[in-house]
């Protein structure tokens, strides 16, 4: 199938669309297996830090994820997220992807009005969908603070200054969570959805246990995104593998179907689609 745009698979989305952040190619394997289980579209995110991990290079990682999409048999589109580099967001729309999240929200709010303006700006003139921050998300690296909250009076103000496609808002969740205890305020996301007319983007989703995205949701919230979830997966299935020997195929086998579990899973709660969750053979 074409590889899809994340504007349109918002755009038609009924209830929530579940965007994963993918490290290796088994991540991406993984997340297209889900969402070929549940018939879901999904978007595949490659963040600032996958491509650090990858020596640095975004092309080989995307190069990689759009064949997946490419290949699977339901919308499938590519996200840039977390960037701060400049120069990493002028590689997006050739590497494939449609969407960026540009981040300066450790910046002063001028200045990341400012740095965001003329992310938009470049982007849009590229034809790409841009997603932004303003209220610092909990977790990241010590950098965000935790128990901050979005204004949604001031986030008005800065989706109208910068001209962003998406926010993503500090409701409670934290990024890198490895327990689900997240307790989201669901109040001011409704108040978020009713003061802005982008759709709204929860980060840290990893931790937010089903009821509460099912809740989160429901109030207004549209992009969830998850990572750490199939980080988790990942490891525990490495970890857990009986396999030995040197052949890395049988393990890495094992971990690619325990994210797929995990996502479609996550897939089903956010979209509202019934599905029962099984082994992949």
């Amino acid at each position: 199938m074409p590889l899809a745009t994340t504007a349109s698979i918002v755009a038609a989305a009924p209830a929530g669309v579940c965007a994963f952040n993918i490290v290796t190619l088994e991540h991406a394997e993984a997340v297209a297996l889900a969402a070929e289980r549940t018939g879901t579209p999904v978007i595949l995110q490659v963040s600032e830090n996958a491509v650090r991990f990858h020596l640095g290079r975004l092309r080989p990682i995307a190069d990689a994820a759009r064949a997946v999409a490419a290949a699977a048999s339901v919308p499938v589109a590519l996200h840039l997220d977390h960037v701060t580099d400049d120069g990493l967001l002028r590689e997006a729309a050739d590497a494939g992807f449609s969407s960026v999240m540009y981040d300066a929200s450790r910046e002063p709010y001028e200045i990341n009005v400012a740095r965001t303006r003329a992310a938009a700006d470049w982007a849009h003139g590229c034809g790409l969908w841009l997603e932004a921050e303003l209220g610092e998300v909990g977790g990241k690296d010590g950098a965000h603070a935790p128990g901050v909250r979005t204004d949604p009076g001031e986030a008005a103000a800065f989706v109208a200054a910068t001209g962003v496609d998406a926010l993503a808002v500090a409701v409670g969740s934290s990024h890198a969570m490895t327990t689900r205890e997240a307790r989201l305020d669901h109040d001011l996301i409704a108040a978020l959805r009713e003061a802005l007319a982008v759709p709204l983007v929860l980060h840290g989703s990893s931790g937010v246990p089903d009821d509460e995205l099912r809740r989160a949701v429901a109030a207004g919230m549209k992009k969830i995104n998850i990572g750490t979830a199939l980080n988790i997966a990942f490891t525990a299935a490495i970890e857990g593998s009986a396999h030995r020997g040197a052949d890395p195929r049988p393990r890495l086998t094992a971990a690619r179907d325990r994210m797929a579990e995990a996502a479609a899973h996550l897939l089903a709660t956010v979209s509202g689609v019934a599905h029962e969750c099984r082994t992949a053979s």
